[in-house]
């Protein structure tokens, strides 16, 4: 068989499956059948599941126990978007701003809701946070600050799938907070500056003005990027 067939035989395979997890017969935590009975039963070669399986494994749909069996993951939106941050983390420099603009869509988003549904538990855990920098500190500490700082957010908001999501952009921008920091003169404090106004907004339940700061801090490096 050639290459393109072998393909293409588990491509089929893979839809297989996934149709028997959308149609609801593979349930999250369930336990596929035994290898010979469901490739008999969807009239594939054993080789062609195997591939599919080993597949759907890569992109945590499935999980290969070893002297187990094969089950279904939790399919956690956090789980299969994890999958996304490798994708990411192989991005050109000449693509960090375009990381940049899906950045400042969905994390002014994810800010205005976090202001609205944190607890007060969740925004005391933000202001410690805050605290936890030091008070002359190194340009690593800071984006590391910065990283832990937008990642209690997302998760502030309750969406998941959102937080997911700004979880694996923050990877791509990494290296440019870090450039700017270095390079830019104001710029560690500008950071500190911003956050204390994100965190004042959402301590004060402000949606609106959480967003607007969010908004400019993020626009902030990304237009520090268009420049130099």
């Amino acid at each position: 068989m050639s290459r393109g067939m072998l393909v293409a035989v588990t491509d089929a395979a893979i839809d297989k499956i996934k149709q028997m997890i959308l149609s609801g017969e593979l349930a999250p935590g369930a336990r596929l059948p035994k290898e010979a009975d469901l490739a008999e039963r969807l009239g594939l070669s054993r080789n062609s599941l195997r591939e599919a399986v080993r597949a759907l494994a890569l992109i945590n749909v499935l999980d290969v126990r070893q002297g187990d069996g094969t089950y279904v993951t939790s399919l956690e939106p956090g789980l299969l978007l994890d999958t996304l941050s490798f994708v990411l983390d192989l991005h050109r420099d000449d693509t960090v701003i375009q990381f940049f603009e899906v950045r400042r869509i969905l994390e002014p988003a994810a800010t205005a809701m976090a202001a609205e549904l944190m607890s007060d538990d969740d925004i005391a855990e933000l202001r410690a946070i805050l605290d936890d920098l030091p008070a002359d500190p190194t340009i690593e500490q800071l984006v590391q600050n910065d990283l832990r700082f937008h990642h209690r957010i997302a998760r502030g908001s309750g969406n998941s799938v959102l937080c997911s999501f700004v979880e694996s952009l923050a990877g791509p921008t990494q290296r440019a907070r870090i450039w700017r920091g270095l390079t830019q003169e104001g710029a560690l404090e500008k950071t500190i500056e911003q956050h204390t106004a994100i965190y004042d907004a959402i301590a004060a339940r402000q949606p609106e003005v959480a967003r607007s700061w969010a908004t400019i801090h993020i626009a902030g490096v990304e237009q520090w990027l268009r420049r130099v």
